[in-house]
């Protein structure tokens, strides 16, 4: 349906540059070889004159945050636009990308599940990593419990919360845990970080292992717990453009502005790392 508005909304829009096209004749036969054209082909059309419509931003549920916040950005610098997210665990994105659904964008919390798109040959182009992203561990303000360290999460008398294998957070403490060659039993494996860290915070769970980022995005709701093993298993980001994409000059847009100094800043200051 997304996509079904999406045409229609394009099509309106190429009615009305028709409209404008023949305005812009009638202007050019008064004889002052002016263009009056907003199709940005003037020396003095800006780039933010050339961009509109919808763009389907399909990212990883970590980058929630600092991706709101640069989609706000953008649709401030390109007046005309509409940035539009689904955030979850990155396979489960993946996975919806090749079954179909429309998207512009994938942006991936792992090689691992990009793989997934590019395998399927749904990019258009080579996915760029653009950050990274390491673990900590997420538990109830104050930390009540004092853990400390990795191994303390095998204490039995914890309720501890992962992700689950198939998402990068969990697949990346799993590599933590076996690098230590510890074993935690969690009470539940959750579907994606935020998932797992909202367990902390609803204290329905004593910790949980997620990334750094999300802790620093929860502010005082939990505290977190660097360990020495997360630096096994840090995480790289890439971000791709799709080739379903309805919008490539946008989306295109929008990934640079990612990749830019200005994007790399509102992510280092969430807590990613450089690439």
């Amino acid at each position: 349906m997304i996509r079904s508005a999406r045409r229609t909304r394009r099509m309106v829009q190429m009615a009305g540059l028709s409209t404008a096209a023949l305005l812009a004749l009638a202007s050019c036969s008064s004889g002052d070889g002016s263009s009056t054209s907003g199709s940005g082909s003037s020396p003095g059309a800006s780039g933010s004159d050339e961009l509109s419509d919808e763009v389907i931003v399909f990212a990883a549920a970590s980058l929630k945050e600092s991706f709101t916040t640069l989609g706000k950005e953008f649709e401030k610098e390109h007046p005309g636009t509409k940035v539009t997210f689904s955030f979850g665990g990155s396979d489960a994105l993946a996975a919806s990308i090749t079954a179909g659904a429309p998207a512009d964008v994938f942006a991936s919390a792992s090689p691992k599940t990009m793989k997934i798109v590019t395998d399927a040959g749904d990019n258009s182009g080579a996915p760029t990593a653009f950050v990274r992203n390491q673990l900590e561990i997420a538990t109830l303000p104050g930390n009540p419990d004092k853990i400390g360290s990795l191994k303390d999460l095998t204490n039995s008398d914890l309720k501890v919360v992962l992700c689950d294998e198939a998402v990068p957070c969990g697949a990346a403490a799993q590599k933590a845990l076996d690098a230590s060659r510890l074993k935690v039993t969690p009470v539940s494996y959750e579907e994606d970080v935020k998932a797992a860290l909202n367990k902390v915070v609803l204290k329905e769970a004593d910790a949980a292992v997620v990334y750094r980022t999300d802790v620093k995005a929860a502010g005082d709701k939990v505290q977190g717990v660097d360990f020495p093993e997360s630096a096994e298993a840090v995480n790289d980001y890439p971000i791709t453009l799709l080739k379903a994409s309805e919008n490539t000059d946008a989306a295109t847009a929008f990934i640079e502005l990612v990749k830019s100094p200005e994007g790399q800043k509102v992510l280092n200051e969430a807590g990613f790392l450089n690439p």
